[in-house]
This record gives structure tokens, C-alpha cells and sequence, in this order.
């Protein structure tokens, strides 16, 4: 069985709803889930499409991005799907998991997003340590030195070390650090 989801972000795109809507019935999907859902929120019609497919059954999606928040993610959902045989298929890349070929470029297009936010991390480094050799870059001001006085005058009220660090937004570890250094 062909197993559609649509996912739009804001009630804006209710025309990409509807263009997905169309591209994924007229790949002949039998059941469709869609959702207005941002990708950080929790997405139910994922959840119930997960949920539904079963073995021999093929998840179409018409983006990448409408499926799956970051390769990690995308990787989880891959993972599960090939667990209980069931194909995935991203219109846009022509991608299905039900060949080889479809298999080999889903794992090349993985590496690819790992090898580029590896590259990211390493030229945020390269730019941190550049900009602090020009003293542009100091990193976060200390937040602890500023709640010195509210942490003694709770701990001085009989409050719990961990609940000062919650009243305070502080790390335990900052509180316990605060206290023997004053």
C-alpha cells in the first residue's frame, strides 16, 4: 500500500498543502496524513503514519524536509521503516528505498548533510579562535557572580541547594560554586 504525508509549516502554506496533497494522490497513495505543524513541534499525522504502515507498504513524502528535522532524525525513521520493510519514497529526488539504488543515494545524501555540518562546525572553530586572537571575542558573560546575593539569602533561609538552582536558572554546579567561593 502507498502511504502519503504532507506537512506544511504555517497556516501560509495552505497552498503547498494542497500541492502536496495532489502530487502524493496522483502517485497513487491509497491513505494520506497531513499536518500544519512546525518540524521542531510534535507532528501527530507522522506519528499516525509511522504507526500505520506495515510491512510491504511504501511511506511517499514529496520533500525531504517535510519528513524528517535533521539527518539524525532522518536516519532514525529510515532505520525504522527498513526494521519492518517498509520502502520510502522522496518525489522531489526521485529517491525510493525499495531498490538499491534508492538505498545507496539516501545514505551518500546523509554522509553529504554530515560531511557539510562537520565542515560548519569546523569553520565556526576556525572563526572563534580568530576572533579571539583579535580580541573580538570574550564568549557569555558568568550569570553567577550577579546571583551571588539571591543564592546566600536563600541558602541563609534553609532552601535546598537544588531548589535554589531552579529558583535562580543556575546550574547546581554554579551554586555549589557560588557558595564555597564566597
Amino acid at each position: 500500500m502507498l502511504i502519503g504525508y504532507a506537512r506544511t509549516s504555517t497556516l501560509e502554506q495552505l497552498a503547498g498543502l494542497e500541492a502536496q496533497r495532489e502530487a502524493l494522490k496522483a502517485t497513487g497513495c491509497e491513505r494520506l496524513y497531513e499536518e500544519q505543524a512546525s518540524s521542531v513541534g510534535p507532528r501527530e499525522a507522522l506519528r499516525e503514519a509511522l504507526g500505520y504502515v506495515r510491512e510491504g507498504d511504501v511511506l511517499i513524502v514529496t520533500k525531504l524536509d517535510r519528513l524528517a528535522r535533521s539527518v539524525r532524525h532522518l536516519g532514525e525513521i529510515v532505520e525504522d521503516l527498513e526494521k519492518r520493510k517498509v520502502g520510502l519514497r522522496v518525489l522531489d529526488l526521485g529517491l525510493d528505498t525499495t531498490n538499491a539504488t534508492g538505498k545507496l543515494m539516501l545514505n551518500v545524501l546523509g554522509a553529504v548533510a554530515q560531511f557539510e555540518r562537520e565542515m560548519m562546525l569546523e569553520r565556526q572553530i576556525e572563526g572563534i579562535a580568530k576572533a579571539k586572537a583579535e580580541g573580538k571575542y570574550r564568549g557569555r558573560k558568568a550569570t553567577g557572580p550577579d546571583k551571588v546575593a539571591q543564592v546566600q539569602a536563600l541558602l541563609s533561609d534553609g532552601t535546598p541547594r537544588r531548589t535554589i538552582a531552579s529558583i535562580t536558572g543556575l546550574s547546581e554546579r554554579t551554586v555549589y560554586r557560588l557558595i564555597s567561593a564566597h
